[in-house]
């Protein structure tokens, strides 16, 4: 089964030779030596200032929230992975969604300015497939209510915006390192703050609040990376660049090969540098869709409906009663109608015009 991402790995001697130092030292975790050098290469590599590494990327939303000391209400997108909704109600938040944009998949502006209300307290967008959110937009709108943004970027490592890092903008931003992503640390994260201030906060927060021996000053939580996570994050630093290059070419022959298909849309990029993070391919219909999910299945090939169905389909959900929320229906749109096609720097050519070939054939006859 050729599956829809696989980890990206170092040579083995290579992450065998960090953990011979840590034998050495025995510092497994509790901010060693090999986080904190992951944490100064990662903030010169991204070119930010203020970053943190931290457990996972479910967490760095949390810590974010707490950091920003949110309540009532924050307005997000339903076109997102389940952690983002499931963040927010974790820290007794209420989610209010916004539309999308149907070209880049992204929160759109003037739907979540629609929805602003006394209670909201903040913005929380999601740069989805690693494509920068309309962020000037998103800017006048908050600053116009006096709100901050959190931009969710787990998937856009490495990610710039007319030649600037997309993790400069908004108040704070957080990342995932996941062992799917295109830079994982096994598991991992890290929380993006445009103020040492803020910085501050979120590193007491993520080592339960203590300052010193005898000293916690606030209801922390541990949310620390340990030793052996960021030992593997340094041996894919040094392979990230040329793993980007190789995602670039697949997804481009897939580009080109899906491109006849009738009615076929692909995500209109506005990165100034991207990282081809996921191969998302909009399909005519749910029918058409779900006929290549099928056929690719049977040739060996797993791809994801990413995200269908959105968070507000999820039966919990639904349970709780729902939201006060806009019309989501270009989100619904989107989601019954794309498939994420497999994308890693290792899938062989021969494997990608395979896959192109069966999507091909399942979509002409379902057409």
């Amino acid at each position: 089964m050729i599956n829809v991402t696989r980890s990206e790995l170092p040579a083995l001697d290579e992450y065998v030779s960090y953990l011979t130092g840590i034998w050495k030292t025995h510092w497994l975790t509790n901010n060693g030596e090999l986080v904190q050098e992951l944490e100064r290469r990662l903030a010169d590599y991204l070119r930010v200032k203020n970053l943190a590494v931290v457990a996972n990327g479910t967490l760095a939303l949390q810590l974010a929230f707490k950091a920003l000391k949110l309540t009532g209400e924050v307005i997000t997108t339903p076109f997102t992975f389940a952690a983002t909704t499931n963040a927010l109600l974790w820290e007794g938040l209420q989610p209010v969604f916004a539309d999308i944009d149907p070209e880049t998949y992204n929160i759109a502006a003037p739907d979540v300015e629609a929805v602003i209300t006394p209670r909201t307290s903040a913005i929380l967008a999601v740069h989805v497939y690693g494509n920068p959110c309309d962020v000037d937009a998103l800017q006048d709108v908050a600053a116009r209510h006096g709100l901050p943004i959190i931009y969710d970027a787990a998937h856009a490592f490495g990610v710039e915006y007319q030649g600037k890092s997309v993790l400069e903008y908004g108040d704070i931003s957080t990342m995932s390192f996941h062992a799917t992503k295109v830079f994982q640390t096994i598991e991992g994260g890290a929380v993006i703050t445009q103020t040492p201030e803020m910085l501050r906060d979120v590193e007491l927060l993520r080592n339960f609040g203590i300052v010193s021996e005898e000293d916690v000053v606030a209801p922390g939580i541990n949310a620390k990376m340990n030793e052996f996570e960021a030992a593997m994050g340094l041996c894919n630093l040094d392979r990230v660049n040329d793993e980007r290059s190789r995602r670039k070419s697949i997804y481009e022959k897939y580009k080109m090969a899906l491109s006849s298909i009738p009615g076929v849309q692909f995500q209109r990029l506005v990165a100034s540098q991207y990282n081809y993070a996921y191969m998302p391919v909009r399909f005519s219909s749910a029918k058409v869709r779900d006929a290549v999910y099928d056929g690719l299945i049977v040739a060996g090939v797993k791809s994801r409906k990413y995200f269908c169905p959105l968070t507000t389909q999820f039966e919990y959900w639904r349970s709780r009663g729902g939201s006060r929320a806009g019309n989501v229906e270009r989100a619904e749109a989107v989601a019954e109608t794309i498939l994420c096609l497999p994308i890693y720097s290792e899938l062989a050519f021969q494997d990608v015009e395979h896959i192109a070939d069966v999507t091909c054939k399942e979509a002409y006859a379902c057409s």
